[in-house]
């Protein structure tokens, strides 16, 4: 939950790119599997969305022939394979909505809509990036990892988890070549301020063009924290309950300063990625 001293320190991405214009399509299911013991990886065929997807950006799932599940359900990005017509999504089993999705099998057929929302936007600025993630809120960065390495940027990324099994992303860094940190909380490192001593520590000497951030409400405080140390550009992706995903039902109102001129904003068409002003010089 984003708290008031946070909210109005979060902006409207107004110069983003453009929206690509999502698709609706059955999908087939490649690979469902178990990452953990927490997490699913769900592997779907979706050429276009593969192909047109930037990073930060996700779908809307909806659960095929499961009547008690009404809604289709969001799922940011968390990987997108263009050589072979994939994305990669992990989620957790925490509601009826994932429960029934962790039901269906490899073969199946899945309707997928996007790509969806605002995403992450490198910045043209030289320098190393920094990509701060909690849990599942790690899949919302990993496609910039993907363009930080097709473009040779250096990356370091920070997974954070409670325990050091629910971990995720560290093979995913690997494939790569972008530095991971691992912090948890079995051991104390994900506090965030033993992990701003750590990142203090190394980034200070050259600190990096940008920080994104998902997943945690301490994190994207803490990246706004080093951001005005830094003078780097701040970006977090929010994340909240969608019915729809595309602006229909204004049920995701983002704790964001509104335009009284326009409706909105909302975290779906608007977000899911917003600037932390005040945390670049």
């Amino acid at each position: 939950m984003i708290g008031p001293a946070l909210a109005d320190r979060l902006r409207v991405q107004l110069d983003a790119a453009a929206h690509s214009e999502p698709v609706s399509q059955d999908s087939s299911v490649t690979v469902h599997e178990e990452v953990s013991e927490t997490y699913r990886r769900l592997v779907i065929v979706a050429p276009d969305i593969a192909r047109r997807a930037m990073p930060g950006q996700f779908v809307m799932l909806t659960v095929p022939g499961r009547e008690r599940v009404l809604l289709p359900r969001p799922m940011a990005i968390h990987r997108r394979r263009p050589e072979d017509g994939t994305i990669e999504l992990i989620y957790g089993v925490v509601g009826r909505g994932t429960q029934a999705l962790a039901e269906v099998e490899t073969g199946s057929q899945i309707l997928v809509t996007g790509p969806l929302g605002r995403g992450y936007e490198i910045p043209a600025a030289e320098g190393p990036l920094l990509l701060l993630g909690r849990g599942i809120g790690v899949c919302a960065f990993m496609t910039v990892a993907e363009d930080a390495a097709d473009r040779a940027i250096e990356t370091t990324a920070v997974l954070s988890a409670r325990t050091s099994r629910r971990v995720i992303g560290e093979d995913d860094c690997r494939e790569l070549g972008v530095r991971s940190i691992a912090v948890h909380d079995d051991d104390g490192s994900s506090d965030p301020d033993a992990l701003a001593g750590r990142l203090i520590a190394d980034f200070d000497p050259r600190p990096p063009r940008a920080i994104f951030v998902c997943g945690s409400s301490r994190l994207t405080l803490l990246a706004a924290r080093l951001g005005e140390r830094w003078g780097s550009a701040v970006q977090v992706s929010l994340e909240a309950h969608m019915a729809c995903g595309i602006g229909y039902c204004h049920g995701c109102a983002a704790p964001v300063p509104a335009d009284p001129s326009r409706e909105g904003p909302l975290v779906c068409v608007d977000g899911p990625v917003f600037d932390v002003v005040g945390a670049s010089a």
